[in-house]
């Protein structure tokens, strides 16, 4: 955490005798041989595996490590040379002290300041979670193959008890932990579970401090929030521009009919091709009446010739247009999407007024409503 400037430097200067109580690491080195590696990583790019930072060598059981003092809390890992997995730790200026044991580095313990004590306890929790949840679906297999349908829906009803109280087990670490990088975590955690709004979620992480919001993993939740907000149903959905199969720059405000699909989509993705016959039917029926497409591709460059087949295979005869950067999409990631298939329904104004409709039955159904209201 960035060292405060006032009262507390005076009392560094007043006491400068006493210990740096910047950035260390120490511990014990359970059953690893000397001479080994301790190797420091962290994460700085959130697309990319953690970056090492420095090392340290283990000398009769232990090592130990002093770091330049660390600007702001943030992911970092240990590795042993010659082991493998990383234990997880959250780089702050205090000494954390390690139990590493080679035999199973995920059973290492940890223990130093806030920060570090703060994620002991949400991967505690983590983990009774899922050792819960583990043993009800054994119990949950064994009922429905047995048709106990009573015990099923009691079991599925603890599941659902055990999940919402992790839900507001994350929810009061972020209430009362404002300038804690766990914070952070179950703020993603939450978003990934659908474990609240995204106005809940907004409101959560616009509550913590600014050096917690200026990390890597801060920039990429804010971005996330953000690019979802964009994209619910009554927001107006973001233009975007991008090549069409014939190399012409095409843009979503040029196609817009009385009713759009956005379609997020990939040759290689099954579900996506699975759907395309129901979207097919649903476009010949209604395209006249003034439903238009546009299909953005998550293919990647080398498999353009395969995006073109697919197109041509499935008879997907609307509008198409592709960057071939496959998940770094641009229009992807303004849009929020982290899975295929994905599509937004607009209106003739180009505002989101539904998401992910699936089938025939009910995308027909839908479609013909919105061309019903925009007569």
């Amino acid at each position: 955490m960035r060292k405060l400037i006032g009262i507390a430097s005076l009392l560094v200067i007043l006491t400068g005798c006493e210990k740096d109580q910047g950035y260390s690491i120490s511990g014990k080195a359970e059953g690893i041989e000397n001479g080994k590696k301790i190797y420091i990583s962290e994460l700085t790019n959130l697309d990319q595996r953690p970056e090492r930072v420095d090392s340290t060598t283990v000398k009769d059981g232990k090592f130990e490590a002093d770091l330049a003092d660390t600007e702001s809390p943030n992911l970092s890992y240990l590795e042993v040379e010659g082991v493998n997995g990383m234990v997880l730790f959250i780089s702050e200026n205090e000494n954390i002290d390690f139990t590493l044991y080679k035999d199973s580095l995920q059973a290492s313990k940890k223990q130093g300041g806030k920060q570090n004590e703060l994620l002991n306890e949400y991967l505690e929790n983590l983990n009774s979670i899922n050792k819960e949840v583990s043993d009800l679906r054994v119990e949950m297999r064994s009922a429905y193959q047995s048709q106990d349908s009573t015990k099923l829906e009691t079991l599925q009803g603890t599941q659902t008890e055990i999940m919402d109280n992790d839900k507001v087990f994350k929810k009061q670490i972020i209430k009362e932990n404002k300038d804690a990088f766990v914070s952070l975590m179950a703020i993603m955690d939450l978003l990934r579970m659908q474990g609240a709004t995204t106005k809940e979620l907004k409101e959560m992480y616009n509550s913590l401090n600014e050096e917690i919001k200026n990390t890597a993993l801060g920039t990429k939740v804010g971005e996330q929030l953000e690019s979802m907000t964009a994209t619910e149903i009554g927001s107006k959905a973001p233009d975007f521009s991008a090549l069409t199969p014939e190399g012409e720059k095409l843009a979503l405000n040029d196609v817009l009919g009385k009713v759009t699909i956005v379609d997020f989509w990939a040759s290689w993705c099954k579900p996506c091709r699975k759907e395309n016959p129901n979207v097919v039917k649903v476009y010949n029926k209604y395209h006249e009446k003034g439903l238009n497409i546009i299909a953005v591709s998550l293919d990647k460059k080398e498999d353009k010739d395969k995006w073109l087949k697919a197109i041509e295979d499935d008879g997907l005869v609307w509008n198409h247009v592709s960057n071939l950067q496959a998940w770094n999409d641009p229009i992807a990631k303004k849009y929020g999407v982290r899975a295929i298939p994905a599509t937004f329904i607009l209106d003739e104004n180009g505002v989101i007024v539904d998401r992910d409709v699936r089938g025939e039955e009910a995308l027909d159904k839908k479609i013909e409503e919105l061309l019903a209201s925009a007569e």
